[in-house]
C-alpha cells in the first residue's frame, strides 16, 4: 500500500507529521485531536522544503531536517508493508509498517 506523508500545522504544538493511506485524506479534526491541538491546516507548499528538507511529492517521513512528532493512521498497520515516498519524487522506500513506526518513531493514531 503506498502511503502520503503530510506536514500539518497545529494551534498548540506547531509543526507535526501525518502519514496515512495514498487514496485518503487526512482527517484534520482527528490529526488534531491525537497531536494534542484544537485545529491543524496543511502547512504552505513554499514552506515545506526549508522546514523538511524535501520537496511537495517527494516528503519521506524519515530524515528530516529536524524531528517532529509524527502519527502513522492505524489502517497503514493492516498491510504486510507500506510504500512511503524516499524523499525525491518517483522514489518509494518499501517496509513493514512496524519498522517504520520503529524507526521515525510514529504514534499510531486514527487520522482519516
Amino acid at each position: 500500500m503506498s502511503t502520503r506523508t503530510i506536514v500539518l500545522e497545529g494551534d498548540k504544538t506547531k509543526h507535526f507529521v501525518c502519514v496515512v493511506p495514498g487514496a485518503c485524506e487526512v482527517d484534520l479534526k482527528k490529526a488534531a485531536r491525537a497531536s494534542g491541538n484544537k485545529s491543524c491546516k496543511p502547512i504552505p507548499q513554499k514552506e515545506l522544503l526549508p522546514l523538511t528538507g524535501y520537496v511537495r511529492g517527494g516528503c519521506c517521513p524519515i530524515g528530516m531536517k529536524k524531528p517532529f512528532p509524527s502519527y502513522i493512521d492505524e489502517t497503514c498497520l493492516l498491510h504486510e508493508k507500506i510504500y512511503v515516498s524516499a524523499g525525491q519524487r518517483g522514489m518509494q522506500l518499501r517496509l513493514t509498517p512496524q519498522d517504520l513506526i520503529n524507526y521515525v518513531p510514529l504514534e499510531v493514531s486514527d487520522l482519516i
